[in-house]
């Protein structure tokens, strides 16, 4: 699966997610979009966004777009709080269908 790692979410996180093609939104110089531009622009290219931004759902309307939005919740955005996060997503990734939004965590 492609997976956009959104800048909100340290980017060895990436690391973590084996077996999935994972990219950062700085590497594909998407850093200024806002959130509508930068889901518009990862529809053409991911799977899956994967963000801490809680308030996407409610900002964006995500069901007009073929991906799906994964939002990591802890109690930081630190790789340490969001590690034991990571099997639960990869479990969730095996059946995420596109237009789905799922949050994982507390």
């Amino acid at each position: 699966m492609r997976i956009l790692l959104d800048e909100s979410l340290p980017r060895p996180l990436s690391q973590l997610l084996i077996g999935h093609d994972v990219s950062i939104v700085a590497t594909e110089g998407w850093a200024s979009l806002g959130n509508g531009a930068l889901l518009r622009q990862a529809a053409t290219t991911f799977d899956v966004v994967l963000t801490a931004d809680q308030n996407i759902e409610f900002q964006q309307n995500l069901a007009t777009l073929p991906l799906a939005v994964v939002v990591l919740v802890a109690e930081s955005n630190r790789l340490e709080a969001l590690e034991p996060l990571v099997p639960e997503v990869l479990d969730a990734l095996k059946h995420l269908k596109a237009r789905s939004f799922l949050r994982v965590g507390a």
